[in-house]
């Protein structure tokens, strides 16, 4: 998600650190999450003016109308965060900037594989690196977060697998950002039916394609945006585009198509195995390095619902993690036209 961040050369060597956080009950260590990234995201909840933002009581009683059992962790996070209004306002996450992100995924389901891959592609300088383990409902849940509880993608240990992608589309309107419906269903919901009642009836501030994955196997993307209900249907890819293109300018530049085109070849194709698929994860056209436009890849994660597993690939750097191994670390990775790695 969008925060204001320094300007790179056409050349520059960009890095995120990353780092990886367990804590079942939100507490120090969130906090310290909260002090280390609120400078950052108060500048882009202010980039439009605060006039442009709604009100506490706006995005509380939307919370309340639309996803009720999160309240109490909504609430939690505002105490921890010191209980200012402008910070609970950001953390509802309710009509945020607009923010626009790249992003490839797929689902592999047949009776030999089960898995969700996804390539990240958005500006590393933009991003959290923050990989959370929390039980904070009853549920384990391992996520790439976004403003500091938002989920980017991530599973729960029912084995239900989430990403999202931008939808391509320019409209903006009374809704969640998606990373806020994400957490949400990996809360409070086990199976992609569940999922899939979540993503048809909250309001998104803008259009996304959301992939969803079960331990039975069951998959769907979600296509949902604020001015039109959503399109559920049992699509194992998806990319940066709403059945046809309506922003044509970033589809040629994130090369949309081509990028769906690949992956479903490869899902429909019986001799693809996991492997095959994550493979093509590391290569073009899927893997992007066009970080000058903000348009590179980030990361890819993969995530395995029977196995609780989940790894996080990197060009020279890998995370194996489950919810029965998850050990804190950190580190940093560079990215640019010559230097792509950890350091």
């Amino acid at each position: 998600m969008g925060r204001a961040g320094r300007q790179w050369g056409a050349d520059a060597v960009k890095q995120l650190a990353f780092r990886t956080v367990h804590e079942p009950q939100a507490g120090a260590k969130w906090q310290s999450l909260f002090e280390l990234h609120w400078p950052a995201y108060e500048r882009w909840f202010l980039s439009e003016g605060e006039r442009e933002r709604p009100g506490y009581l706006a995005g509380f009683n939307a919370m309340r109308r639309h996803m009720p059992e999160l309240l109490p962790t909504y609430e939690r996070l505002c105490e921890l965060a010191g209980g200012g209004d402008l910070s609970s306002r950001m953390l509802s996450l309710y009509r945020p900037p607009a923010y626009i992100t790249g992003c490839s995924q797929a689902v592999l389901a047949n009776g030999n594989s089960n898995l969700l891959v996804r390539n990240y592609d958005y500006p590393p300088e933009l991003c959290e690196g923050t990989i959370l383990s929390s039980c904070w409902n009853g549920r384990q849940v391992i996520a790439m977060t976004d403003c500091l509880w938002g989920v980017l993608d991530g599973m729960n240990d029912s084995g239900l697998a989430v990403s999202l992608a931008f939808g391509g589309r320019t409209v903006v309107g009374d809704g969640f950002g998606a990373p806020m419906i994400l957490r949400y269903i990996l809360e409070f919901c086990d199976t992609t039916p569940e999922a899939a009642e979540v993503l048809a009836r909250v309001p998104t501030h803008m259009a996304y394609n959301i992939t969803v994955d079960d331990a039975q196997g069951r998959y769907i993307t979600a296509m949902i945006a604020p001015d039109r209900k959503a399109t559920i249907k049992r699509v194992p890819v998806a990319t940066n585009h709403q059945k046809k293109i309506e922003w044509y300018a970033h589809a040629l530049a994130s090369e949309t198509l081509i990028r769906e085109r690949q992956l479903s070849i490869l899902v429909d194709d019986d001799a693809t195995t996991e492997e095959r698929l994550v493979s093509a994860f590391f290569a073009p056209p899927l893997y992007r390095t066009d970080h000058r436009r903000g348009l590179g890849t980030v990361y890819t994660s993969v995530y395995r619902p029977l196995q609780g597993r989940v790894q996080f690939h990197w060009p020279s750097h890998d995370l194996d993690l489950s919810f029965t191994h998850f050990p804190e670390t950190n580190f940093i990775i560079h990215y640019g036209p010559r230097h792509h790695g950890a350091g």
